[in-house]
């Protein structure tokens, strides 16, 4: 007879999946507010899904699967009636954080992003390279089912690309931090007055460089770096989301820094400014954790050999090996 573990066992898997595919949704359909047209696609620069999609992978394991295709079938049949290509989306949708997640495994990945090199395999495998399959499927999926000339095969592909890209290089890293989340046990005003502060002047800044003609958008990397500096990747996760979401809103709306441009030069300033604030954050926060937690190494290190000479001197003195307290000799 199969025992409780063996029959709660596929309910908690079943849950999960559900889990996956519904804030899956919620995300598709939260970036589905930011989209633009792009040769006739309809194409998100920040597409959360698959930054999700990839966190929920790494965290529970590539089991997860149908969950991420469930859920992109359901961004697809909640925007509109679906057609043939769709299977091809799907696939592409599904495939993309699945290899992404495998790149990431074989090159000794690790959640906590504490090393320089999880950042790099990050940014260069999970983001920029998982998402050529997405891009590429579902851009010759359009074209396939004649949805897409196949002269705006470049245009949409690359739009496509890197919202996806963008979607893991904002998403999974803030998603990965707040796992390590803990309040303070005995918090000083500082500890509040501090982060909200980073918060407060990355949003009025990037508010400020999206609203003016005049090119300020630079203005944003000093609080990345601060945040950076100070919290490591709790603290500029969300401040390359908020710079990122705010930007694009801008972007979307033809505002500021972006409304003196065609779309095609809009999306390439607004992928830059966005990529670069996602990497300086990404990278820059694991340099510091990875400093950190070196010097922690070497100071534990240290307390250990002081434990250790401290325990071998009574028994060398006992042995001879030192002179005696009260100075005589033998």
């Amino acid at each position: 007879m199969p025992s409780y573990r063996d029959l709660r066992q596929p309910a908690v898997t079943a849950v999960r999946l559900l889990a996956v595919a519904a804030v899956y949704l919620a995300a598709g359909r939260l970036g589905l507010l930011l989209q633009v047209v792009v040769a006739g696609a309809k194409v998100t620069p920040l597409w959360p899904p698959t930054g999700i999609a990839v966190t929920c992978l790494l965290l529970f394991g590539l089991g997860m699967w149908p969950g991420v295709a469930l859920g992109a079938f359901l961004v697809i049949i909640t925007s509109g009636p679906p057609h043939l290509g769709s299977i091809g989306i799907v696939a592409g949708n599904t495939l993309a954080p699945v290899a992404a997640c495998l790149m990431l495994h074989r090159a000794g990945f690790r959640i906590e992003l504490d090393r320089l090199r999880d950042g790099v395999a990050l940014v260069f495998l999970g983001a920029f390279g998982g998402m050529l399959i997405s891009s590429s499927v579902g851009t010759a999926s359009l074209i396939l089912d004649g949805s897409l000339p196949a002269e705006d095969f470049w245009s949409t592909w690359s739009a496509w690309w890197t919202g996806d890209a963008m979607g893991v290089l904002v998403f999974t890293p803030l998603l990965l931090a707040l796992r390590t989340v803990r309040l303070p046990t005995a918090p000083g005003p500082w500890d509040w007055v501090e982060p909200t502060l980073l918060l407060a002047g990355t949003a009025a800044v990037t508010v400020i460089a999206t609203s003016t003609t005049l090119s300020l958008l630079f203005l944003v990397f000093p609080f990345l770096i601060w945040a950076a500096l100070r919290f490591q990747l709790l603290g500029a996760a969300p401040c390359v989301l908020l710079v990122s979401v705010l930007t694009v809103a801008a972007a979307t709306d033809h505002a500021g820094p972006f409304g003196h441009h065609g779309l095609v030069a809009d999306m390439v300033m607004l992928q830059l400014l966005n990529g670069c604030a996602a990497l300086t954050g990404l990278l820059l926060s694991a340099i510091i954790a990875e400093q950190r937690n070196t010097y922690q190494r070497i100071e534990q290190a240290c307390i250990q050999l002081a434990e250790v000479v401290h325990r071998l001197a009574p028994s060398e003195a006992t042995a001879g090996l030192l002179p005696p307290e009260d100075g005589s000799r033998r």
